[in-house]
């Protein structure tokens, strides 16, 4: 019998938005089993902010936890669930789940044998970086299991996503047993790409992933660790350093085809020229550079140091020219 809980890390500063999510969840046309809320040290409460609702359709078990970051908030809930949940869906405590996310997304797994489900996710004009599953549909090597709502798979996703990952998100991502046993989140990349790792390991251990169109969540706009940080945070170059340490991990694995080793160093060149325009926009504010941490990335990564040659340090000083990245962060 099909049993699905849900994992909700919770580190907010506004009161209302973990409230909301919850709500999400209870309003779901097929009922989730149960709710595992991990509070991640917030600092709004998750206790105080699940006062109110009614929770008797469902049990609802909060967590509190030293912060550790929303991937290890995500294992502490993927290491609590009970043994008989039999698949486990994600949802971000600032977003909100479409009613019919739960439904199609576990009719969707039973009829086409999956263990691995996205569906859409959708948002305002600040996620113009998220692209819609159904641009997929073109794609060589594509099948289409249904059009209503449109079901997608494609062989070897582990390769495929490593050129472009914009319409894979938490929210939208349904996973089964035999998956959420042995998968976990790498808890040190807390300020980027812990996701992407954790959506490679999930295509290389499924034994079929399925895309769909179907409308799964909205995006909220509550603290986004990764999008929150632009250039002129302190923590902008480690974000990048994270990055690129993603990337590297990545590159390492096996099974990677060329097409996918070309995508992930496209990727490292990238994160490289944005670090390197991070530090250009402290020059232009009168902030020395970040010394310690340009080293320590030189020392793992000397080719950010062909980087600078290539972009120019008199360049860096003078500003940003036309068609390079801008000051707003994407994911890389």
């Amino acid at each position: 019998m099909t049993e699905a809980w849900v994992v909700i890390p919770f580190f907010q500063r506004s009161p209302g938005i973990l409230s909301r999510a919850v709500r999400s969840v209870l309003a779901q046309d097929r009922a989730a089993a149960g709710i595992i809320v991990v509070d991640d040290e917030s600092p709004v409460d998750a206790a105080a902010e699940l006062k109110g609702l009614d929770l008797r359709s469902m049990p609802i078990r909060v967590i509190r936890q030293p912060n550790a970051g929303p991937g290890g908030a995500r294992n502490t809930g993927l290491a609590n669930l009970p043994g008989s949940a039999t698949h486990v869906a994600f949802l971000d405590s600032d977003d909100e789940w479409h009613p019919g996310h739960l439904a199609a997304a576990l009719q969707a797994m039973e009829r086409h044998g999956a263990d691995v489900f996205f569906g859409t996710i959708s948002g305002g004009a600040g996620f113009d970086y998220h692209s819609d599953m159904s641009a997929l549909a073109a794609e060589p090597g594509v099948t289409m299991l249904s059009t209503d709502p449109m079901v997608l798979t494609a062989p070897d996703m582990a390769n495929r996503m490593l050129e472009d990952w914009s319409y894979l998100h938490l929210s939208a991502m349904v996973i089964a047993r035999p998956l959420f046993e042995g998968l976990r989140f790498a808890p040190d990349l807390r300020l980027a790409a812990e996701d992407i790792l954790f959506f490679h390991d999930a295509f290389r251990a499924a034994h079929r992933a399925i895309l769909s169109a179907a409308p799964a969540a909205g995006r909220g706009e509550g603290a986004n660790i990764f999008h929150g940080v632009d250039n002129q945070a302190p923590d902008y170059l480690r974000q990048q350093f994270i990055t690129l340490s993603a990337l590297q991990r990545l590159a390492a694995r096996p099974g990677l085809n060329a097409s996918g080793a070309q995508a992930l160093e496209r990727r490292q060149e990238r994160a490289r020229r944005e670090a390197l325009w991070g530090q250009a926009a402290r020059l232009r504010r009168g902030k020395a550079p970040q010394w310690k941490l340009l080293g320590q990335w030189a020392r793992r990564d000397p080719r950010i140091l062909r980087a600078l040659a290539g972009l120019g340090l008199s360049r860096l000083r003078k500003g940003q020219p036309t068609g390079q990245p801008s000051d707003k962060v994407r994911n890389p």
